[in-house]
């Protein structure tokens, strides 16, 4: 080992993001010469970061060489197609962002051109017939995406709905067994070297901790990168208004449904996760416009079964840190920056900054030139989600509230109005470099909401649209008959995580989006 390598790191705090660091850190590490240490107390709560997933978490769990049915049933999770939602474009109105496809490309033009050139005709229905996800979710259908790359259910993938409490005790006997080692305490001090950089954290009980990189997943607290060593907030609450969450729990229901809710209210929205023991719910909303007893009473008059806790109040602001790499800290999960679970993003910002973290793991010299590149990774992750999310708010006809108001002709950031109106205008979707959403969420969003393009993309116009029309019904026969084949949500829960389900589905090669690739 070189004499210049990192050879003890610090996590500060529990929780998802910290025993998802430590899980990871300790399957990358050699931890016979770099020792990780985990700090935290079971007097300070956690957050307890979204309960809902994207399809990233399966590779997350798959690189650490976890059995996903052992996974499932020891976080009560169940399987997600997608996220439902409801009164987002106008009220009555609803849609599905699926992780899947919508058709497929003809010589190269993408499926929804000739949808829409159909559609202004008024030869096809809504685009939702050509996404087996949206189709299968809709009839509260699951099965593992096919191997087989020619079947039409090879064109989508899942994620699941999980109890992200039980997710981090999992992680937590998954690291302490390969030699990550934990410290009860209270943290009272964190001790400064004369260079700035933090030295060692002393906990109440009179212990010093000492480390040469500390990963700070202490929450909105961020303890060290914001409290100790001072590194600033971008305030993005006027785009992201919302500023509150209130969260319950209730008693589960039968065959659970497939897919996320995301219910628009009258001053921001309402989730609802299916779990296997429960269904967890919260209410996101603005206290400009709302007051904390108004979302309660919200939530508690909504609730499907019997309330389970009581409710859990979250205050937040809409932002990230300038920098989620300073000196020798680096901010994991809500340290670093939170953006409401809307599109169920939390967990996937705290999987890129480990993925980035090990990718540039430093040094002791903490050189410049990685601290910057993570940084600018971590600006354009927080980035994109924020415009993707800001999308939904800003993409309603909704007048009905001054907040939907304030939504619908607030000024958007400049790189998000510019897709905006290229859509609108012919169909064009802007492609990032970089960014977790692709082509069909932004689709989905897009004509789930009403932004329908106004021009017909040229190169359509040279196919023989009666033949194009041909190919979509039978397109839509195809989805609708394999979607019967699909077994109902609750019977591939029973099959795949009440037995040995690797043994049925021994898993395949799967690209970033969580489609088979």
């Amino acid at each position: 080992m070189s004499e210049n390598a990192i050879r003890k790191v610090v996590i500060v705090g529990g929780g998802t993001s910290g025993w998802m660091s430590a899980a990871a850190l300790c399957k990358f590490l050699d931890l016979s010469e770099c020792e990780v240490m985990l700090v935290e107390s079971e007097h300070i709560g956690t957050v307890g970061v979204g309960e809902a997933t994207l399809p990233h978490l399966r590779f997350f769990n798959e690189t650490l060489g976890i059995d996903e049915a052992e996974f499932m049933r020891a976080t009560n999770a169940t399987y997600k197609m997608g996220i439902e939602f409801c009164n987002w474009g106008a009220l009555g109105q609803r849609y599905i962002h699926p992780f899947g496809d919508y058709g497929v490309p003809i010589d190269t033009i993408s499926f929804h051109h000739f949808w829409r050139a159909l559609h202004k005709q008024g030869k096809v229905g809504a685009i939702d017939a050509y996404s087996l996800p949206v189709v299968a979710a809709g009839e509260g259908k699951f099965d593992y995406p096919s191997r087989d790359q020619q079947s039409i259910l090879a064109t989508f993938g899942y994620a699941f709905h999980l109890d992200a409490s039980l997710y981090a005790a999992f992680l937590r006997e998954f690291s302490e067994k390969r030699g990550v080692k934990r410290k009860e305490g209270k943290i009272c001090q964190v001790i400064q070297a004369d260079s700035g950089e933090v030295q060692s954290l002393r906990l109440e009980d009179g212990t010093d901790i000492e480390g040469e990189l500390f990963i700070d997943c202490s929450g909105f607290r961020s303890l060290l990168l914001g409290k100790t060593l001072g590194v600033g907030f971008e305030d993005w609450s006027q785009w992201l208004a919302c500023d509150r969450a209130v969260a319950m729990p209730c008693a589960g229901v039968d065959n659970p449904l497939p897919y996320t809710k995301a219910i628009a209210r009258d001053c921001g929205w309402q989730w609802r996760i299916p779990l296997r023991h429960r269904v967890g719910n919260g209410h996101v909303y603005c206290s400009s416009y709302m007051s904390d007893d108004e979302a309660h009473a919200i939530l508690a008059n909504s609730l499907e079964g019997e309330a389970l806790a009581e409710p859990n109040f979250v205050r937040f602001k809409a932002g990230h840190r300038v920098a989620s790499w300073e000196k020798n800290c680096i901010a994991v999960g809500l340290a670093g920056g939170f953006l409401e679970p809307l599109e169920s993003t939390s967990i996937y910002l705290i999987q890129i900054a480990i993925t980035k973290m090990l990718e540039l793991f430093p040094c002791k010299e903490f050189k410049a030139s990685v601290k910057n590149e993570f940084n600018r990774q971590m600006d354009t992750a927080f980035g994109r989600v924020r415009d993707f999310l800001i999308l939904h708010y800003h993409a309603t006809q909704r007048n009905d509230t001054p907040f939907w108001e304030f939504c619908r002709n607030m000024e958007v950031p400049e790189a998000l109005a510019h897709k905006i109106a290229l859509f609108r205008r012919r169909g064009y979707v802007v492609q990032y470099d970089d960014g977790i959403f692709l082509e069909p969420s932004w689709l989905a969003v897009y004509l789930g909401q009403g932004i329908l393009p106004e021009a017909v993309d040229p190169r359509v116009h040279k196919f023989d649209m009666t033949r194009i029309l041909s190919e979509c019904q039978k397109l839509e026969a195809r989805i609708a008959a394999a979607v019967a084949t699909m077994p109902s949500h609750q019977q591939a829960l029973e099959r795949y995580t009440d037995a040995d389900a690797k043994a049925i589905w021994p898993g395949a090669s799967m690209n970033l989006y969580g489609r088979n690739g």
